[in-house]
């Protein structure tokens, strides 16, 4: 019975450490500016 709530003890820390280190990066790519069309652009010079 010693051996059974270790086993489950182990099992309960190793899940927590492998649910901690695989959290995703961050992703940092700006997001993509909007694209204007012909009449905006011709109406705004640029």
């Amino acid at each position: 019975m010693k051996s059974a709530s270790r086993i489950v003890i182990l099992s309960l820390v190793a899940l927590g450490l492998a649910a901690c280190a695989t959290q995703p990066q961050p992703d940092f790519t700006p997001p993509a500016s909007k694209r204007l069309d012909a009449k905006t652009t011709l109406e705004n010079r640029r």
